[in-house]
């Protein structure tokens, strides 16, 4: 991927490039990305994942992948492998190395002992109420607790009981000693550790006190030498308390936090709580559901990876908060499918076509092009029988002046094939068209004198009996409203904003033979109806994306 040289800076860049020109960090660049193991990479995580790796990238540095594994109740080793499968899916590679925040919880430990001896950390008792109690509110400032002022040597044995598992969950916690009438919350003697008898999916039982985030994931920068620590905008109001752990903890050239507006997505759910839900009761089939925004879901949907890049480079990286239009990414998808998904005909919802003139036993091979643009991706072959069938919705019976599909008397060309005439509508008993007979112009193939005779409309078909049957799965987006994300304010609980046509599924739709022998995840444009990927549940396709270009908006 070239794409980070040659992106356009931003922020975060210009930040960097200051500090280099200050010979900072030795002229080194190292990044992270830290997920939490606790859930499936989503859309909203890309933004992250592109910024890490590809500002390492552009500056001929180090990414590091690191799991932040400090909650043992939500992780999970499913997780740690989902998250690099889509990782490497993305085109990503941590070069910097694997690393977990469970692999420094020895040093964190130690750094918390330290803490304590030199009066910066105490082992308080105050109960989840009184701790709310306490600590004050954003107009009116804290107090201490009874127990602040606890001498060291007194902390440091309740918190070495603690980590012997002498006491139950909640009767302690270590708190950093800070300033309880900061104006910054985070910055009011925030809990550095808790215990929790919750087998950990690395460390097994060895642990029963764990350090929180904010106080292992600066320290974990630390310790391996993370030059920026890039994270999104909700971050920047702990970053005193970040800088608070790097600088008593004693690191040199501690890391420099940088904050980036997080993606908001319309019409897309991105809380993994919501997600969750949306998994645990039904509405969707599981975390690959091609309707959920996680990178398995998109990846089995038929995304790709370079049209997601694309999407996070166009959406821009910004400080200032705001919602993409999820058009923009179908965009993006477009172009990418556009250029490299091979042409095929299908039809969704079938309409017998007869060719009278046509004898029974007679096929004609028809060879079509893969794509237009690209003769080198070759071609295929799809036989011209007695016996079609095109879309039901190319044929009206009573149609308007300007429709330019089959109608009575009227002709169109068969895609690759001949013109075609209506002759005859055939319905069943309740009125239903259930077939067309139509007359071939036999002179009107391409290459053959009569072709270049013009009709106003081409459709597509598929050969009666050579077809394969197929199922279609129609996608929509999750949420009704057009513009506003599962957290907008003023609306009611997201599940009952679900959009009920999230999923349609078409089947006894007809393929052209040659699509049997495509692979899971292999691409496909259908001609006139939009982009399809072969799902894993048999001979099904996910439809993508539609035809529909919107990119002009953008």
């Amino acid at each position: 991927m070239e794409e980070a040289k040659e992106a356009r800076t931003n922020f975060i860049w210009d930040f960097i490039d200051e500090d280099l020109k200050a010979g900072k960090n030795d002229g080194k660049v190292h990044t992270r990305f830290p997920p939490e193991p606790n859930g499936y990479l989503h859309i909203g995580h890309t933004k992250a994942l592109y910024i890490d790796f590809m500002t390492a990238k552009r500056y001929d540095g180090l990414c590091n992948l690191r799991f932040d594994d400090t909650n043992p109740a939500k992780e999970d080793t499913e997780y740690v492998d989902g998250i690099q499968e889509d990782i490497r899916w993305m085109g990503f590679e941590w070069n910097g190395g694997l690393y977990y925040a469970s692999d420094y919880y020895e040093k964190i430990y130690q750094y918390a002992e330290s803490l304590i001896e030199r009066g910066l950390a105490y082992v308080d008792e105050l109960t989840p109420e009184q701790m709310t109690e306490y600590r004050g509110t954003l107009t009116e400032p804290g107090k201490n607790s009874p127990w602040r002022d606890r001498p060291a040597e007194e902390s440091l044995q309740l918190f070495r009981d603690m980590r012997a598992g002498k006491f139950p969950e909640g009767r302690y916690i270590l708190r950093a000693k800070i300033d309880m009438a900061s104006p910054n919350m985070n910055m009011r003697d925030p809990t550095i550790y808790r215990i929790a008898y919750k087998a950990h999916h690395r460390t097994g039982n060895e642990w029963c006190i764990y350090p929180m985030y904010d106080f292992a994931h600066p320290i974990s920068d630390a310790l391996e030498g993370i030059t920026h620590s890039l994270c999104s905008l909700e971050f920047e109001a702990h970053r005193p308390l970040y800088d608070w752990v790097v600088n008593v903890c004693g690191f040199k050239n501690p890391p420099r936090q940088i904050e980036f507006a997080r993606l908001n997505l319309t019409r897309t759910v991105m809380s993994k709580r919501y997600l969750r839900r949306l998994v645990e009761e039904g509405y969707v089939s599981g975390w690959d559901d091609p309707r959920m925004p996680t990178l398995c879901a998109m990846r089995r949907r038929g995304y790709t990876p370079a049209s997601i890049r694309n999407f996070i480079e166009r959406a821009g990286i910004s400080k200032a908060d705001s919602v993409v239009d999820l058009a923009l990414l179908e965009a993006c998808v477009r172009d990418d499918l556009g250029a490299t998904a091979p042409r095929t005909m299908a039809v969704l919802h079938p309409l017998k076509v007869t060719l009278t003139n046509w004898p029974e036993d007679k096929f004609e091979t028809i060879t079509l092009e893969n794509h237009p643009d690209h003769p080198e991706m070759g071609t295929h072959e799809q036989r011209f029988g007695r016996e079609l069938y095109i879309e039901q919705e190319d044929f009206m019976e009573d149609a308007p002046k300007k429709f330019f599909r089959l109608k009575p008397d009227g002709e169109v060309r068969l895609k690759g094939a001949y013109i075609i005439k209506c002759e005859e509508v055939v319905k069943d008993e309740n009125g239903n068209v259930v077939e067309l007979k139509c007359t071939a112009d036999l002179d009107s193939h391409s290459g053959s004198e009569g072709a270049a005779r013009k009709v106003k409309g081409t459709l597509h078909w598929v050969c009666a009996a050579d077809a394969i049957p197929f199922e279609a799965r129609l996608y929509e987006p999750l949420l009704n409203d057009e513009t506003e994300t599962e957290d907008a304010p003023d609306k009611k609980d997201f599940i009952a904003r679900l959009n009920p046509n999230s999923l349609t599924v078409v089947s006894n739709c007809m393929a052209e033979k040659w699509l049997g022998e495509a692979k899971t995840g292999d691409k496909f444009q259908f001609l006139r109806i939009g982009y399809f990927c072969l799902d894993k549940d048999g001979f099904v396709f996910n439809r993508v994306v539609s035809l529909k270009d919107n990119s002009k908006k953008f």
